[in-house]
């Protein structure tokens, strides 16, 4: 008796979606920067004295349509998605929790506006705020833009949480505005300043490309602007390897010890 018809479609469209998965899971692996590019300055230590207590490590993801994952294909290779699945691989005793909070278009003035509602409640030890693109996009106020930026990250270590903010893609519609050098910088002086990590997305990505590992349609969709699963899966990875290394230096006492021992398991 032949199988339903319905029963070969389902097998055949869950194969596709497994054999696309490793093939998604392959292209990331072959991602590779130099260290320093991706190397935090400063350490992490409310993350390391989660990992430390062993018990539950909190991080809210706040940004825009990168963070919320347009471009990808489904909500599972969002970058907060594939973060969460990578830390918990490297800490399986660890209850990792990344609280995908993006909301496509908005700048930071429309991010800061929401801390109150879409991350203080959630009491993070780590927030990752994707901020600059739409900035570059809309509008030229760096000015207005770098007190906005002082202003969340002074509100985020108002209440210890460790913060990461993380720059624009490296994409044609971002390059095609005169004022993205501008913004990639000055969120780089404001993270020196305050004393903050900063993923360099904008300086990977360019590297992913000039370094001949892909070309910009590999990693970039078809309007120019977003990222797809390849580059988040890219992203995820090496944003997990800078978090691990950052909360796992420096002088964090017990929570650095417990760290390194989750880390090696």
């Amino acid at each position: 008796m032949s199988a339903p018809r319905w029963a070969v479609s389902s097998a055949a469209t869950l194969l596709l979606l497994v054999v696309a998965s490793i093939e998604v899971s392959h292209a990331a692996s072959s991602c590779t920067v130099p260290q320093e590019m991706t190397h935090f300055t400063v350490g992490l230590p409310k993350t390391a004295g989660a990992i430390g207590s062993g018990k539950a490590l909190t991080i809210v993801a706040i940004g825009s349509s990168s963070t919320r994952g347009v471009g990808a294909s489904n909500l599972a290779n969002t970058y907060p998605a594939l973060l969460t699945e990578d830390l918990r691989r490297r800490w399986p005793q660890l209850a990792v929790t990344v609280i995908n909070k993006g909301v496509s278009g908005e700048i930071a003035s429309q991010m800061l506006a929401r801390f109150e509602g879409d991350v203080l409640p959630y009491h993070p030890q780590l927030v990752i705020w994707q901020t600059g693109t739409n900035q570059v996009l809309r509008t030229g106020d760096i000015g207005g833009y770098v007190d906005t930026v002082r202003e969340g990250i002074s509100r985020l270590k108002a209440t210890r949480a460790d913060v990461i903010l993380m720059d624009p893609q490296f994409a044609p519609r971002v390059l095609a505005r005169p004022t993205h050098p501008f913004i990639v910088d000055s969120i780089s002086a404001v993270a020196h300043d305050m004393n903050v990590a900063v993923f360099r997305r904008f300086a990977v990505m360019r590297h992913l490309i000039s370094s001949g590992q892909y070309k910009m349609e590999d990693i970039i969709s078809s309007d120019g602007l977003h990222m797809n699963d390849v580059s988040y899966s890219c992203i995820a990875r090496l944003l997990a390897d800078s978090i691990a290394a950052a909360a796992t230096a420096g002088n964090h006492g017990r929570g650095r010890s417990e760290a390194l021992r989750g880390v090696s398991r």
